[in-house]
């Protein structure tokens, strides 16, 4: 089965990923990586009691990068490993104006 990532933004911008056969990261890699984008990007928790769930990490994280780093091949190969093995779903939409995920 293909794994794919969709990305949208505001004003119709879209990315559309691709996920690699096999498990290019492993889970514990995928929230490490997540937690050192969030802090690299100096993201902001969603919730104010400071509970940072991965889909909310997920979320700040690809608002924080935004087109210009998802357009960057290693940063978004990364990106893509990521969130494939954190979330373990074969289709996943990370909408951020709506700032929700799909499956």
């Amino acid at each position: 089965m293909q794994k794919q990532i969709s990305v949208v933004f505001d004003k119709g911008v879209e990315f559309s990923f691709h996920v690699p056969e096999g498990a290019p990261m492993a889970h514990d890699q995928a929230r490490a990586w997540l937690d050192q984008q969030f802090t690299t990007l100096d993201c902001e928790p969603l919730r104010a009691s400071g509970k940072v769930l991965t889909a909310d990490k997920i979320l700040v994280v690809t608002q924080a990068a935004g087109a210009t780093l998802l357009s960057d091949a290693k940063w978004s190969a990364e990106f893509v490993a990521a969130v494939s093995a954190a979330l373990g779903k074969p289709m996943i939409r990370v909408d951020v104006p709506a700032m929700a995920i799909t499956y």
